[in-house]
């Protein structure tokens, strides 16, 4: 029960960031939003770093831990900007595949792949096509669907390399040393150059938003980590539930419908990713 508990909490942290995500790009750029809250990020996680010291795992697996961290910060950038032009409830699942694309890395790297992951895949990628391109009846403000999930589609993409990268280092380095290159690296590369530049843009509101999303985004890697520990495979399904949970709280909050072969397209994307998490325990 621990990894369902968990996982559960996993992915209402996920979606409370995608949401506010969501809303946070409408009103500064995308990425002054990342940069904020991968900024935000870093002071959040440096105190769960420097209790842990320098052990000799940091060195060895730097290499991972540095392309976990380009992934993440390149994926956010990514999924900001989608969130610019898309619906939550579409980009939201289309994310969510991020775990079955590192499952493809892994193949590709030479970790066997069975028939029953095989078809999953090319269901869950069917999905993904199906809710990018089913017309949409009730249409956002300056929305273009394609573009928003093409962009989503890279951005999972990305991830999935920063996830594998991620799965590789976790497991031997403490977990502030395994959060921190995400946070750091965007800190570094995004925030401190839109700084120096004075483009770095943020308001009251804003400002609020990126405090919740460094906090809850933090939060959530944490207990994904924690729930990974006790059954991967169930952390893994139970943490792709943060994309219905988004899909539902950003139509109840902002009134986001989606159409009839857009909800068929995230109910296969969300089922396929559940139905390959546990063919892969």
């Amino acid at each position: 029960m621990t990894a369902i508990g968990l996982g559960l909490l996993t992915a209402a942290f996920f979606a409370t960031t995608a949401v506010i995500q969501s809303r946070t790009v409408k009103h500064i750029s995308p990425w002054s939003t990342v940069g904020w809250l991968t900024f935000l990020g870093t002071i959040l996680v440096l105190p769960l770093t420097f209790s842990a010291g320098v052990p000799q795992e940091v060195t060895a697996n730097w290499g991972w831990l540095l392309l976990a961290g380009i992934g993440n910060t390149g994926g956010l950038l990514l999924v900001a900007v989608a969130y610019r032009f898309g619906k939550v409830g579409v980009i939201a699942p289309i994310l969510s595949t991020c775990g079955a694309i590192a499952a493809v890395i892994a193949a590709v790297l030479g970790e066997p792949i069975t028939v029953v992951i095989g078809i999953l895949l090319l269901v869950i990628a069917g999905g993904v096509v199906l809710t990018a391109t089913a017309p949409d009846p009730m249409p956002i403000e300056h929305e273009r669907p394609v573009l928003a999930a093409v962009l989503a589609i890279c951005a999972a993409l990305i991830m999935a390399l920063g996830l594998y990268a991620f799965s590789h280092a976790s497991g031997d380095v403490p977990l502030g040393w395994a959060l921190l290159p995400a946070r750091l690296i965007g800190a570094v590369a995004v925030f401190l150059p839109l700084l120096i530049t004075r483009k770095l843009q943020i308001t009251k509101l804003t400002f609020l938003f990126v405090v919740i999303m460094a906090f809850t985004e933090a939060v959530g890697y944490t207990l994904f980590s924690m729930a990974a520990a006790d059954s991967a495979a169930i952390a893994s399904v139970m943490s792709s539930m943060f994309a219905p949970i988004a899909a539902i709280a950003a139509y109840l909050l902002f009134k986001e419908r989606l159409g009839r072969m857009q909800l068929a397209g995230v109910v296969v994307i969300v089922a396929g990713v559940v139905a390959l998490a546990v063919a892969r325990a």
